[in-house]
């Protein structure tokens, strides 16, 4: 098991971070020009952040980044 320490300001700047990433990638597979196999691998790579965030984030704030 490994763990992490980070202070108040810190877990903002991933927080914040995170969030750019995951509406980053919100944009990109709404467009329909990208190719299935790339926008599989954009999925995955949004579900491996949601899980990042989800421990970084409050509940409220996770809400809003969960993909239906």
């Amino acid at each position: 098991m490994l763990g992490m320490l980070v202070d108040e300001r810190e877990r903002k700047e991933m927080e914040y971070l995170i969030k750019r990433e995951l509406e980053e990638l919100i944009l990109d597979m709404q467009d329909k020009r990208i190719d299935p196999l790339v926008r599989r691998a954009m999925k995955e790579r949004y579900r491996i952040l949601f899980r990042l965030f989800r421990k970084v984030a409050e509940d409220k704030e996770c809400r809003k980044y969960i993909l239906n």
